[in-house]
């Protein structure tokens, strides 16, 4: 027999099928008609990656023999990574948390963005190496430019504090979205970045399609994600709070610090300006591996 797509619906009219063709059969006799044929009820699995990259793995070896060079010099390594938008207001969280037994939270029917209240972009920021990370909970457009002024705010409270003579920062990124390769705004503020620092910024970027693979995700956001499970984000501070009392066995610690600023959507880079970006590309790949060096600076870093 061809492997049909059963479901409780289609077990349901194929017994009416039946019924008005005079075979009296009910739907649980299909159930159980489909079980001896070694059928069951399940749900769909995700294992198709589409296709890849013919560099893919090798994307991944050159990323980790330059995260690997850095620690050995003891200069800093970072993953960055926007965690999906979430709606400020009394709505449903997935998840479940304890509560009085009949008693569960009350919140909206329909996910519908409340005008006043809005949404926030998470941005995170997390160090490899110290096991440590920063949130900034931006309440505007998710831009190169402020996934930048996130990076900049994690160095200035957290990364220069335990990396005082570093000369380098190596940064893992995806290849979409505002930290993406193709992104000219991310490249300009890169080099805003490091005349500002005075620090080489190193940027390795995934293949496409392996953002899951990214450490930030299943090292950071998805322990955000569990503590605040089955608890609606009320207020843009509740995100804030919830996001800095992530605690973890292995002594994850984060930060998180609301950004109020705007950020411009569509901002265009021209040519001239792209071509101001003091830029060394690497032999492999180079427009997944880079460095951005501050004006003025030589040398292997």
């Amino acid at each position: 027999m061809s492997p049909l797509r059963w479901t409780c619906k289609s077990t349901t009219r194929l017994a009416q099928e039946l019924n008005r063709q005079g075979h009296q059969v009910s739907q649980r006799t299909v159930c159980d008609l489909l079980a001896q044929m070694h059928y069951s009820l399940q749900s769909v699995r995700k294992t198709r990656e589409g296709a890849q990259h013919p560099d893919r793995d090798a994307q991944f070896r050159h990323i980790a023999v330059a995260v690997a060079q850095c620690q050995r010099q003891g200069q800093p390594v970072i993953s960055v990574d926007t965690k999906k938008k979430e709606l400020i207001g009394d709505f449903k969280n997935a998840g479940q948390e304890w509560q009085p037994a009949g008693q569960p939270e009350e919140v909206r029917t329909h996910d519908f963005i409340d005008e006043q209240l809005g949404k926030v972009a998470p941005y995170g920021v997390y160090d490899v190496t110290a096991n440590e990370g920063w949130v900034g909970v931006g309440i505007d457009h998710d831009t190169a430019e402020f996934a930048v002024q996130t990076i900049r705010r994690w160095w200035l409270e957290m990364g220069r504090p335990l990396y005082a003579s570093a000369r380098r920062l190596l940064i893992t990124a995806d290849c979409g979205g505002s930290n993406g390769y193709r992104v000219r705004l991310w490249r300009l503020q890169l080099q805003q970045l490091a005349d500002e620092l005075g620090l080489t910024v190193q940027v390795c970027h995934f293949p496409p399609g392996t953002s899951k693979w990214n450490k930030i995700e299943h090292r950071m956001f998805c322990h955000i994600t569990n503590n605040w499970r089955g608890r609606p984000l009320l207020s843009r501070q509740v995100v804030v709070n919830l996001i800095g009392s992530v605690t973890t066995q292995d002594g994850l610690r984060i930060r998180a610090e609301l950004d109020e600023n705007t950020y411009a959507a569509g901002v265009k880079v021209t040519d001239e300006e792209l071509a101001g970006v003091s830029i060394e590309r690497d032999k492999f790949h180079g427009e997944w591996n880079y460095k951005i060096k501050p004006h003025g600076i030589r040398g292997k870093f």
